[in-house]
């Protein structure tokens, strides 16, 4: 079992690596806690360093425990449903034909066999969804590999519960969280970005920002408006 600092009700999880310096991160949705330290450093002194955080992680938590959440949907006939940051109506109609999805100005049609179960109707949605970001996705990556001048060998598309994004920096490769079909085009954009630069620079250090803001100047701002729109409710979380 890893360690832990218990520190009145907060608990954090502590993992030790070959790191320079130490990093503590609270977590979506529910506000847990992890400590990141050199291999080197005594658990006392992780500790103390912990508690001089202390009232940045429970504003931290404080701030996820406010922020909206999505309703978790039926997939049924009008309920609302978001797609690139607008609402949408969902029209369901059971028909004895090949399923499909398609957009018709603000309504989303799911045609569906009769009997679907909200499982297979999830389903449909979510591969309707990957054929959507599938679509804007390279776009976006050409694009800003001749401007930050790296090469992205793969992407791939995921359900994430805890982040937006990733990269692998050694294979050259990054990942999407495919609840992004759901927020304004330019949050996708700001990921994809995001997680380019972190081809050249791995770790959130300085140089990493430094990049960020030599290509993306306005990422501070979309870095918050993707943090204050509603958490997405995960099936099965």
């Amino acid at each position: 079992m890893g360690e832990s600092i218990e520190l009145g009700d907060i608990i954090i999880s502590v993992t030790r690596k070959e790191v320079k310096n130490v990093h503590l991160s609270v977590h979506p949705p529910d506000g847990r806690v992890t400590l990141v330290t050199p291999s080197s450093t005594r658990i006392d002194v992780a500790r103390a360093y912990a508690i001089t955080r202390i009232g940045w992680i429970r504003q931290q938590q404080e701030q996820l425990r406010s922020q909206a959440r999505e309703v978790p949907r039926e997939f049924v006939g009008r309920e609302t449903h978001y797609l690139w940051g607008r609402r949408h109506l969902l029209r369901v109609t059971e028909l004895d034909a090949k399923p499909e999805v398609r957009l018709d100005h603000r309504t989303i049609h799911l045609q569906v066999r009769p009997g679907t179960s909200r499982e297979g109707r999830t389903n449909l949605i979510h591969a309707w969804h990957l054929k959507l970001l599938h679509g804007v996705v390279p776009p976006i990556i050409d694009k800003w590999e001749i401007r930050i001048g790296v090469k992205v060998s793969g992407y791939f598309l995921q359900r994430m519960t805890t982040k937006w994004g990733s990269c692998n920096s050694k294979s050259g490769t990054i990942r999407l969280n495919t609840e992004l079909v759901k927020k304004p085009r330019d949050l996708l954009e700001y990921v994809v970005v995001h997680e380019m630069v972190h081809i050249s620079e791995p770790k959130h250090s300085p140089r990493f920002f430094a990049l960020l803001s030599e290509h993306y100047p306005s990422w501070p701002e979309a870095r918050r408006e993707l943090n204050e729109l509603p958490v997405p409710h995960i099936i099965g979380s």
